[in-house]
């Protein structure tokens, strides 16, 4: 309950009367620009329905499994009616206070709010929501019947932990596209833009989805920004360095130094293979890896393959052997020196965590201190990922990355984009058709569209032997090229950064890497999330908390935390400095062993899965 007062009627909430003058269609105009976009808009709806390809999944879900699970859920519910009554006798009641206040407000008075959207719901931030009484019922009806609905699901007694939450994830996918904002008769900014552009911004935004079924070849891929705006190499990942080494799976990029002296032992990033390397170097105000030279570090980033059918039986530890091992090689020729700092980022640090283990059981003690950005180890409590891993959608997935040799990046794309349905869809589907706007430019949302396949050999490894079974924090649980991994056996140095509100790497459950390592463990919790806390340069938006000691639980860890205003980017580099080794004449790529292949950002970068 709120206890924010309403605007009465004449005040704020008043709404202007229209003039003639004002340009506000005339009835017969508007009347012929409706039929003109009914019947742009059958012919768009049957050519739709014409390309649609038949029995794929929606993202890395199955609809079948979907359907199973809310049978089960019906078939509970059917089980116990008193509950289903009871349950709607609630909203009833909720309706009809919502009726009365409502009623209150048409007649001139003040009504307090009986629900409030959540802080940070960007959907209903028009003013109209709030000023305009039809409006706030509206939106106070929906948000009513969404609480509603997915706590009487959420309440349903029988159903085991896993297929539950895959009931109330899907329930707010369907909670989140009903949503008013979402529909032009119940949103006041479309309508606004519909009387003022007489129709005109329902027209474009026809062409738009037009445009984005051709772009998906039938399949509905929506634009999140221009992206014939960037050029990557050219206004995007421009750090200046060589592409220095490359095999099947990626090529090793050496940047250029900006300093006299450099850090003796080298810096090798591993970005994830779920997506593209330069979103540590988007531009240069924000660019790790431009910062990173400017702190005398000689830089190595792998940047991997896009795969296609002809890499399907890659397997997980040919990730490890062709990707880190292979890049520590690489560096030892290109600089002469052995031993290196190495940072993994998300799936990349879970690959840099097996490659500790395996070295550690190789006694091959290469790498001084190891850095993991928003990594999971611990699978126990995965976030909302786990929603799509279970053994019916596993074997369907595993079906469809069979028939063609690896999971189609567009795949991925939907499944991330459907953590943050609001935010990364359904904002879209208002600015782009119902407004008819054409996306902002924007390099993060240009990264985000550039999807990369999954080779189905080490993608179907990845999500049964991690996320499934969870067998990675089980000594000996997996093995790679023969090797059994523990994890406890890791002893170098490690810097763990976690986000707050990180919703695929929840930080309560990255904080398991500081009882797991052996080794001393740095525990830092940045603000925001998987991006954004990451990608957040000294003078950045976001602070971060720090702790010099790691307790048992990470609610102990944030209690006891200092909360600091600024990046983690200067504390990583204090920490890291005590591993350099020294200062020795910086490197210039290209001077070892390994000539230049081409200039970065290399071409493997360049893939696009449509390409």
């Amino acid at each position: 309950m709120s206890d924010h007062r309403r605007a009465k009627p004449g005040k704020r909430g008043a709404e202007k009367k229209p003039k003639a003058s004002d340009g506000f269609p005339d009835g017969e105009g508007l009347g012929r620009d409706i039929a003109q976009i009914a019947e742009k808009s059958q012919q768009l709806v049957a050519e739709f329905l014409r390309r649609q390809p038949v029995e794929e999944g929606i993202g890395m879900a199955s609809p079948l499994a979907i359907g199973a699970a809310f049978f089960e859920l019906t078939a509970r519910m059917i089980s116990d009616p008193s509950r289903v009554i009871q349950a709607q006798l609630s909203l009833w009641n909720d309706y009809m206070t919502l009726w009365q206040r409502t009623t209150q407000r048409f007649f001139g008075g003040d009504a307090e709010a009986l629900i409030e959207p959540a802080q940070g719901d960007r959907r209903f931030r028009d003013i109209a929501w709030e000023d305009n009484t039809l409006f706030d019922f509206i939106k106070q009806s929906y948000l009513l019947t969404a609480r509603w609905l997915q706590s009487t699901v959420r309440e349903v007694e029988g159903i085991d932990e896993r297929k539950a939450r895959k009931i109330d994830f899907y329930t707010r996918q369907f909670v989140d596209a009903l949503a008013p904002s979402n529909f032009l008769m119940t949103n006041p900014e479309v309508l606004r833009a519909t009387i003022e552009s007489r129709g005109e911004n329902l027209v474009n935004g026809l062409k738009n989805l037009l445009d984005d079924l051709e772009r998906g070849k039938g399949r509905l891929a929506i634009r999140m920004t221009d992206m014939a705006a960037f050029r990557i190499g050219e206004n995007i990942g421009v750090t200046p360095g060589k592409v220095v080494y490359q095999n099947d799976l990626m090529q090793l990029i050496q940047y250029a130094p900006t300093t006299e002296k450099v850090k003796r032992r080298p810096l090798l990033i591993i970005p994830p293979w779920i997506n593209k390397f330069y979103i540590l170097d988007l531009r240069p105000n924000n660019s790790f890896i431009r910062w990173a030279v400017e702190q005398n570090h000689t830089v190595f980033v792998i940047s991997w393959v896009n795969p296609d059918e002809h890499l399907a039986a890659k397997t997980f530890a040919d990730y490890m052997r062709e990707g880190p091992l292979a890049a520590l090689e690489a560096i030892a020729d290109a600089t002469g020196e052995s031993e290196a700092n190495v940072i993994g980022y998300c799936l990349g640090g879970t690959l840099l965590a097996c490659t500790l283990a395996y070295m550690a059981a190789k006694r091959d003690n290469r790498i001084k201190s190891a850095t993991f950005f928003v990594t999971m180890v611990d699978f126990t409590e995965a976030g909302e990922l786990s929603v799509f891993i279970d053994e019916e959608q596993l074997a369907d997935l595993e079906d469809r990355m069979n028939a063609k040799g690896y999971l189609e990046g567009r795949d991925m794309a939907t499944t991330f984009s459907m953590l943050r349905a609001n935010d990364l869809i359904w904002s879209f589907v208002v600015n782009n058709y119902l407004l008819g706007k054409l996306p902002f430019p924007f390099d993060l949302l240009y990264w985000n569209a550039d999807s990369t396949r999954m080779p189905a050999a080490m993608h179907s490894f990845y999500l049964r032997n991690m996320y499934q079974e969870n067998l990675l924090v089980k000594p000996g649980g997996i093995s790679l090229g023969g090797v059994p991994i523990d994890l406890g056996k890791i002893r170098t140095p490690a810097f763990i950064l976690s986000t707050r509100e990180d919703h695929i790497a929840p930080w309560r459950s990255t904080y398991a890497g500081t009882r797991l390592y052996k080794g001393p463990v740095k525990f830092v919790l940045s603000a925001s999330g998987h991006i954004a806390g990451v990608v957040n340069p000294p003078g950045g938006k976001y602070g971060h908390w720090e702790n010099a000691e790691n307790p048992p639980t990470p609610e102990e860890w944030l209690a006891s935390a200092t909360e600091y205003p600024d990046s983690w980017w200067p504390l990583w580099e204090r920490w890291i400095a005590t591993y350099a080794g020294g200062e020795v004449q910086a490197r210039l790529p290209g001077e070892g062993k390994l000539k230049p292949i081409e200039d970065a950002p290399g071409s493997y970068v360049k893939v696009r899965a449509a390409d």
